[in-house]
């Protein structure tokens, strides 16, 4: 049993005071709102969700929930606050964190009075950076310590559901902490011992952006089932047809497939079905923004890998992997080849290493696009690791043909890995 504040009786707040409750914990909900606190000592919740009331009034009459409005009283009487009041949108659309910092002041003022050891845990949604450059701070300043073992401050993003919350809280996807140490995670961790699921513990940016990340793929997902539902319609096809066939493919579909962050992609399906699909809506004045937007970022992406390149000042490159992916040597509308271009049109001397690309095997469109593309490839193959290496300032490994040497072990200058370097890896999770 552990000792918890939650601050802000909302639909999360008001959904985690009563399941921890329920699964044992001595929990104190804070509001400003004196009629919220009323309800909730009375046993009533103050917001509509299933099975809440009935949950909430058997916490309060076991005793082991209450509320009140006053923070120092709850601070001297939990060991851990759990922060769950609203981050709604400003007006500029940027996220409002002035509700979490004031409540992170006010807890560090009644730490600082109370002369304790305290965990601060940021349950509401907030930007990455937001904690550890605004609210680390204003937490420090008011507990007048900074944090470490006897003062910690981290987050733990929540998965719930309107409607579905209570259910949602025992079965998430995973339960999440964003914390320095495993150890400042321990307490948090243990607060969802009832709870089942995997218990994940990483840096607190990463936490903050696993939530914000979850919920624009949702909100991908349903515009992109909107769009092909409108093109079906247009094309006289059955759109909850196509997509609950597209859902049934679990192994590229509905997955893991995909969803890391790596290079561009290319090749001679995905920019090809993705012109095609375009193309028919424009012709028929039917707007699939999303859809439209697929082919521009993935070439801003391309743009973000050359100016990585670029701000090296290297001119003599050696490039691993032509290919739009490795164990292939279909070129066609690979993004390596556009690397390859435009370091050329910038002057510089280019080796490439791809054991699957031969030019004298190229055949049909793919011999006419490379071509067109990169007429003097010949020249710039290289068929051993050895030769890129020896001429290259800088090496860039663009697909998984680099998997098949150590380069690193071989190479003393700089290496961009365009598979990875494009999202910045924060240090191993803590452990």
């Amino acid at each position: 049993m552990q000792r918890v504040a939650v601050f802000g009786i909302g639909y999360v707040g008001a959904v985690t005071a009563a399941c921890l409750g329920q699964d044992g914990h001595a929990v104190v909900g804070v509001d400003i709102d004196p009629a919220k606190v009323a309800e909730l000592n009375a046993g009533a919740s103050p917001v509509s969700e299933p099975g809440l009331d009935d949950l909430l009034k058997a916490q309060v009459a076991a005793g082991r929930l209450r509320a009140t409005t006053d923070v120092n009283d709850a601070v001297a009487a939990s060991d851990i606050a759990l922060i769950a009041v609203g981050t709604p949108s400003a007006d500029d659309g940027s996220v409002s964190a002035d509700g979490v910092e004031a409540v992170v002041r006010a807890i560090g003022a009644a730490v600082k009075a109370a002369g304790k050891a305290y965990h601060v845990v940021v349950r509401s949604t907030i930007l990455p950076g937001i904690l550890e450059d605004r609210l680390r701070p204003a937490l420090e300043a008011a507990a007048g310590r900074p944090t470490g073992p006897g003062l910690v401050l981290c987050n733990n993003p929540e998965f719930l559901r309107e409607s579905s919350a209570v259910r949602d809280y025992y079965h998430p996807p995973y339960v999440l902490v964003g914390a320095d140490s495993a150890a400042d995670a321990a307490p948090v961790l243990a607060l969802y011992h009832a709870v089942a699921g995997e218990k994940l513990v990483t840096g607190t940016r990463t936490a903050s952006l696993v939530k914000y990340a979850c919920n624009a793929f949702h909100a991908v997902k349903v515009a992109f089932a909107n769009e092909v539902g409108s093109l079906a319609r247009a094309f006289g096809a059955d759109g909850h047809g196509v997509m609950d066939l597209v859902c049934r493919d679990t192994k590229l579909n509905v997955s893991a497939a995909y969803l890391r962050p790596g290079f561009a992609f290319g090749g001679s399906c995905l920019p090809k079905d993705l012109r095609a699909l375009t193309r028919f809506a424009e012709q028929q004045a039917l707007r699939v923004n999303l859809l439209a937007a697929v082919l521009p970022s993935n070439e801003s992406h391309l743009k973000r890998a050359m100016k990585l390149v670029r701000e090296t000042g290297a001119r003599r490159i050696g490039l691993v992997g032509l290919s739009f992916k490795a164990g292939t040597d279909d070129l066609r509308e690979s993004p390596m080849v556009d690397v390859v271009e435009a370091l050329l049109g910038w002057g510089c001397g280019v080796k490439i290493y791809d054991p699957n690309v031969m030019l004298g095997r190229l055949r049909g469109r793919n011999l006419a696009y490379i071509d067109r593309h990169l007429p003097h490839l010949a020249g710039l193959l290289v068929p051993q690791p050895a030769m890129a290496l020896d001429h290259a300032d800088l090496l860039l490994l663009g697909t998984d043909v680099a998997n098949e040497f150590d380069w690193a072990g071989h190479f003393r200058g700089p290496i961009i890995d365009l598979r990875k370097d494009l999202a910045r890896v924060e240090p191993p999770a803590p452990g």
